[in-house]
């Protein structure tokens, strides 16, 4: 009998590892790109006709993925939140006034968070947003008494970082310079919104990973960067100040979203 315990001990363990519920599979986050839609035709590489964008919502809800934020982004990776399926980040370059035309009513149709990074010295200027525009998106509430939109910033003046750090030097001059451009956007955007910019998207995607230029955010208050270096993220080693992304251009197919999440 002694000898039969032994064995009787391991067909149990074995047992009840059969009947125990499998670990629930974790998912990816992508982040997504955008620059200006148009009603017709693009213009150019980075506009999106609106179709083509209400065909990409369509398709995050038809494949299950889940539209976060960067808040939750970061709940994911702590591990404070968890990601059954995958899920993207919607972003906006720029401040375009399509945004608020055409973005915003298929947005909230569908019922989808966005972040929209904002060119600072060019709101209310041409074709782009105006700061009373940029106060309604960001007071507006959902029907669960939510606020789905965020901003973030794009810099003042939309530069290459690396390119004024090499006029500048590293040092004294090109801090003072990161204190403006993403200070003081940050500043000029805060004033105009209920709650902070937190999230930095590098113009041109110049600079990512640059030690200088990630002490100036995090100088200046930011706890994301997005880059345009192509990659999903959500694991636990995730670099909130070297967010990848995939920049969604007027001939990027709506799949090309599930390719990179393995689907």
């Amino acid at each position: 009998m002694k000898r039969l315990l032994p064995f009787l001990l391991i067909l149990l363990l074995a047992l009840s590892a059969c009947n125990r519920e499998p670990e629930p599979e974790t998912g990816e986050v992508i982040i997504l790109m955008y620059h200006r839609l148009s009603e017709g035709e693009p213009g150019n590489l980075y506009e999106r006709s609106v179709a083509d964008f209400e065909e990409d919502l369509v398709w995050l809800n038809e494949n299950n993925v889940t539209v976060i934020d960067f808040g939750e982004l970061e709940k994911i990776v702590s591990g404070e939140k968890k990601l059954t399926s995958d899920a993207a980040i919607i972003t906006f370059d720029d401040g375009d006034h399509s945004l608020y035309t055409l973005a915003l009513p298929l947005l909230k149709q569908y019922r989808m968070k966005a972040t929209f990074f904002l060119w600072t010295s060019k709101i209310g200027m041409n074709s782009f947003l105006t700061w009373d525009e940029v106060e309604l998106i960001s007071r507006y509430m959902d029907s669960n008494g939510e606020n789905p939109f965020s901003f973030g910033s794009h810099t003042a003046s939309h530069q290459y970082l690396l390119a004024r750090k090499s006029a500048l030097g590293a040092g004294a001059a090109f801090d003072a310079y990161l204190d403006e451009e993403l200070g003081g956007s940050k500043r000029m955007i805060d004033a105009h919104i209920p709650g902070s910019v937190s999230a930095l998207a590098l113009p041109f995607g110049d600079g990512a990973g640059d030690p200088d230029i990630i002490a100036g955010a995090q100088r200046n208050g930011y706890r994301y960067i997005r880059t345009s270096e192509r990659d999903v993220t959500g694991s636990s080693g995730t670099d909130f100040y070297r967010l990848p992304s995939l920049p969604i251009l007027d001939d990027t197919p709506s799949d090309l979203i599930g390719d990179y999440l393995g689907k």
